[in-house]
C-alpha cells in the first residue's frame, strides 16, 4: 500500500475575469501521507477553495503534476473522480452539504452506501459527536454547529483514505470545537487517514502535523514568529 496519498508538484491555476487572467495558484507542491494531518492556512482569496477543488477532481489544474493514490491527474476520467470522491475522498464543506430530505441519519447512511458499505457505525458516530438526539431531524431544523457535525459523522461513515476539510470546526461553538476536534484527529490517526484542513482557527491548525501557509499562490511552512 502506498502511504503517500497527494503528490503535487508545480501546479498553476488561473481564472478569467473577461479578458484579464487572475493567477491563483502558482508552482503549488504539496505530500500528504497517511495518518498525517496538514493545516492550510491563509487570507481569503488566497486560493484555498481553488486547492481543495484541485484535489477531489472538481478542478483540473493548468499546468503541473498532480498524483492521487499513486493515479495520475491526467489518467482519471470524470467517472474515476465520482468514484474516488464515493469511496476514498471526503470533501466536508463549510456548510455540510446534508441531503435535506433526508433526516441526519439517513444521511449517515445514504453516504456509507454510497461507498458500497452495507453496515456503518452511523449511531456511535452521532453519539461520539454529541448529537445523538438529532438523528430523527432533517438538516433545515439543525442549528449550523449541528449540521458541521452530521456532516462529519457522514464522512467519517464512508471510511475514506482521505479528508479535505473546509473549515471542519468552523460553525461550532468554542466548548464544541474543543470536544469534536480531538475525536476528529483520534479517528484520522486511528484509521490511518489522511487529512488535508482549511482552517483560520490556530488552535485547529496546530493540532495537526504541519502547518503550510498559502501565500502568493504557493505553500510554504508556516513561520509563527513572522505572523506574530
Amino acid at each position: 500500500m502506498n502511504d503517500v496519498l497527494i503528490q503535487a508538484r508545480d501546479l498553476n491555476r488561473s481564472y478569467h475575469n473577461g479578458r484579464e487572467q487572475i493567477s491563483v495558484l502558482r508552482g503549488l507542491s504539496l505530500e500528504l501521507r497517511r495518518g498525517e494531518a496538514v493545516a492550510v492556512i491563509g487570507p481569503s482569496g488566497s486560493g484555498k477553495s481553488t486547492l481543495l477543488n484541485l484535489l477531489n477532481g472538481l478542478l483540473p489544474p493548468d499546468s503541473g503534476e498532480l498524483r492521487i493514490f499513486g493515479r495520475a491527474h491526467s489518467e482519471l476520467t470524470d467517472n474515476d473522480w465520482a468514484e474516488l470522491r464515493r469511496t476514498r475522498i471526503a470533501t466536508l464543506f463549510q456548510d455540510g452539504n446534508l441531503i435535506p430530505t433526508l433526516t441526519v441519519s439517513r444521511n449517515v447512511a445514504f453516504r456509507a452506501g454510497l461507498a458500497g458499505l452495507q453496515q456503518h457505525n452511523g449511531e456511535a458516530l452521532l453519539q461520539h459527536l454529541g448529537i445523538a438526539d438529532t438523528a430523527h431531524r432533517y438538516p433545515d431544523q439543525l442549528s449550523g454547529g449541528q449540521r458541521q457535525r452530521a456532516a462529519l459523522a457522514c464522512a467519517f461513515a464512508m471510511q475514506p483514505e482521505l479528508i479535505l476539510a473546509d473549515e471542519p470546526t468552523g460553525s461550532l461553538d468554542y466548548a464544541t470545537a474543543q470536544r469534536v476536534a480531538p475525536l476528529f484527529f483520534d479517528a484520522i490517526r486511528e484509521r490511518a487517514l489522511g487529512a488535508l484542513i482549511v482552517t483560520h482557527n490556530p488552535e485547529l491548525a496546530q493540532r495537526c502535523d504541519r502547518i503550510l501557509e498559502l501565500r502568493e499562490g504557493a505553500l510554504r511552512p508556516w513561520d509563527s514568529a513572522q505572523s506574530s
